[in-house]
């Protein structure tokens, strides 16, 4: 079994007995995709909703809606059919809190979770499991054998999804 790390702003695909495993997910989203079929599982560390128009030559594991079809392409490279992926997503929290009309522009998270979600029903992949919003940080693992979910955080303990 190999432990394989995904960065901020990055992504991977793995399979058999390896474990996809980010950290650090505050208001960051980690969108997990998996084909049970080739038990085939992917992840993509999202920091923002939407890329920059404007700019090329950016991560595109950066950003939910490059970020996540990014991911579902190399997943179909290494044999998955879009068709049979499901996804389980974790994160989008509101580690700070604000008043006043910027409020609603800095609530990343939820504009995260919010994006990841939206670009998902896009690709009509089924969303299994979503552990998003509150305010504290998650860990996830993501085990290619059996597709289960494991959510760490220090306020709520681990729990499988």
């Amino acid at each position: 079994m190999a432990v394989i790390k995904i960065g901020i702003a990055d992504l991977n695909v793995a399979s058999g007995s390896d474990v996809l495993r980010t950290a650090g997910l505050g208001s960051c989203v980690g969108v997990t995709l998996y084909d049970e079929s080739t038990k085939i599982g992917g992840m993509v560390h999202v920091m923002l909703p939407e890329s920059p128009k404007n700019k090329s030559g950016y991560k595109k594991a950066k950003y939910a809606d490059t970020g996540i079809p990014e991911l579902i392409s190399k997943m179909e490279e290494k044999g998955c059919n879009k068709s049979k992926l499901v996804a389980k997503i974790a994160g989008g929290a509101q580690m700070f809190s604000f008043s006043g009309e910027e409020s609603k522009l800095l609530k990343i998270g939820e504009r995260n979770a919010k994006a990841c979600r939206d670009i998902l029903g896009a690709h009509k992949i089924k969303i299994l499991a979503d552990d998003t919003g509150g305010s504290y940080g998650r860990t996830i693992e993501l085990y290619c054998e059996t597709g289960k979910l494991m959510i760490k955080t220090v306020k709520e303990g681990v729990q499988e999804v």
